[in-house]
């Protein structure tokens, strides 16, 4: 029992010393509590009293940007003002101008109106003693005022033409001595700046080999591949005793070179019969297709000519294997081209128009048809057809007149073409038998009754017949025309055509003395 209360004690007295502890810590507590709080209050009112000394502050930076701003717009309302009235004041004083001036131009008004009723009334006054002298005038004369004017009108008239047709001649006749001098002069110019090239073109080509028992397998057993060969190139090959080489003979330079390189891969390859022939011409054939069509466009591109139609372009390349006594055609086009350029640049034309028109001046001659026309007619209707520029159409067609020439292009391509294709050297005709050729040009003319005098001119292409007018009528000097054309045409052999010229002419000659 004793223990039990001992135990109870120690409980009561630790218990009253925990109470004691803890009513301690909570006086503590609550005055650090209350502390906390007073510091917190005393805080706060720092933070407000901060906050409003922030608001003042800013209240009073915007007060005075509202203040400045005000100001400024007052100045600037001020001085609109101030402008305002000075426009005002100068309004004012240009209206009272004007008012001015109204009065001035009133007054000045009045005075012209007196002047005009003056005026009006000397006229009147001119114009009755003028018809009072135009009575007495006709009452001396006898001659109505009419006759006169008339009669005056009649004397001057034959006086101006009698002027006019001496200034006319003495025009006619300067600018034809100097026309002359600058077309010689344009000409010369423009073929000392063309380098040309001679002929070297013909009727074969030959094929060289490395041995002669090439020879052998491109015959084949009895001829086969040989004859094959002539078959599918249309070409004649022959094949001799000429050492190391063959002779491939066609007219058509397009054939000559597909037989030459379908020959080139044959001999390459070394396989040699009829069916692998058959497959190489087909083979060269599309290549050179290609080709024809390459060199199209490049040569378009060389001459700076743009937009031509690809048919065009396609018959631009194909003269390349075209050649008119020796003269490759697309040599002789591309020469044309350059020489109707620098010409037109001379005479202040288009040279890009003139260049069109002298390489498509002799497109006519490779289409693949090849009608029964002159290769002008067919290269306009081909141009036309390609919707090229009227002056083209026209300078194609006239280079060799047989239309008329509408533009100034057509005479510079028929002159250019006439350089080139007339030159020393451009086509393969030995001197001697070009001379005769006109000669018997001239002569066959000549054998004709009536005919006076005949000169062939523009290298053989014109032949111009003079006749006696008592001895031939116009009728009579058209089938003369007619009949020499026809002549040369059955007896003579020339390139290109011949133009025949009649001329009938009466001369009256007297001298003044």
């Amino acid at each position: 029992m004793v223990i039990v209360t001992i135990v109870i004690l120690a409980i009561v007295v630790s218990a009253a010393t925990g109470f004691a502890t803890y009513f301690a810590v909570m006086k503590t507590t609550e005055k650090r509590r209350l502390n906390m709080v007073k510091e917190a209050e005393v805080e706060g009112e720092m933070i407000k009293k901060e906050k409003i000394l922030q608001a003042k502050e800013r209240f009073i930076q915007l007060k005075a940007e509202h203040e400045k701003t005000v100001n400024d717009r007052n100045s600037k309302i001020v001085q609109i003002e101030a402008k305002l009235k000075e426009k005002e004041r100068s309004l004012s004083q240009q209206i009272d101008e004007v008012h001015k001036k109204d009065k001035n131009l009133n007054s000045q008004m009045d005075k012209l109106e007196a002047q005009l009723q003056n005026i009006e009334s000397k006229k009147e006054e001119l114009d009755k003693k003028f018809k009072e002298q135009i009575t007495m005038l006709e009452q001396i004369s006898s001659m109505s005022s009419e006759d006169a004017k008339n009669s005056l009108m009649e004397s001057m008239k034959a006086e101006a033409k009698s002027s006019a047709m001496t200034y006319i001649n003495e025009v006619m006749e300067e600018a034809k001595m100097t026309a002359s001098k600058e077309a010689k002069k344009v000409v010369i110019q423009t073929i000392q700046r063309v380098a040309t090239e001679a002929a070297i073109e013909n009727s074969v080509t030959v094929f060289n080999i490395d041995s002669d028992e090439v020879k052998g397998r491109i015959i084949g057993r009895e001829g086969r591949n040989i004859r094959t060969l002539e078959a599918a190139t249309g070409v004649e090959i022959i094949v001799d005793d000429t050492p190391e080489a063959i002779i491939l003979s066609g007219f058509d330079p397009v054939r000559r070179e597909i037989a030459k390189l379908a020959l080139h891969q044959l001999v390459t390859d070394g396989r040699i019969h009829p069916a692998r022939i058959e497959e190489v011409v087909a083979k060269v054939q599309k290549q050179i297709e290609e080709e024809i069509v390459e060199v199209g466009k490049r040569t378009a591109i060389d001459l700076g000519i743009h937009g031509l139609h690809p048919e065009l372009i396609r018959l631009i390349g194909k003269m390349k294997y075209r050649s008119s006594y020796g003269q490759n055609l697309l040599q002789h086009s591309r020469e044309t081209a350059n020489l109707c350029g620098i010409m037109a640049a001379e005479l202040g034309l288009n040279p890009k128009i003139a260049r069109r028109a002298g390489l498509l001046h002799d497109i006519g001659k490779v289409p693949d048809d090849e009608p029964e026309l002159p290769h002008a007619i067919i290269g306009m209707k081909l141009a036309e057809k390609y919707k090229e520029k009227p002056e083209v159409v026209n300078a194609i067609g006239a280079h060799h007149d047989e239309t008329e020439m509408t533009s100034l292009i057509a005479p510079i391509v028929q002159v250019c073409d006439a350089i080139s294709g007339a030159r020393p050297g451009a086509r393969r005709e030995v001197m001697e038998s070009y001379i005769k050729r006109l000669k018997e040009m001239e002569d066959t003319a000549m054998a004709y009754p009536g005919v006076i005098k005949t000169y062939a001119i523009q290298a053989g292409r014109e032949l111009r017949v003079i006749v006696g007018s008592e001895k031939i009528t116009d009728q009579k000097a058209e089938q003369l025309s007619h009949d020499i054309a026809k002549k040369i045409q059955d007896e003579m052999t020339y390139p290109g055509q011949v133009k025949i010229t009649v001329i009938r002419e009466t001369r009256s000659i007297s001298y003044a003395k």
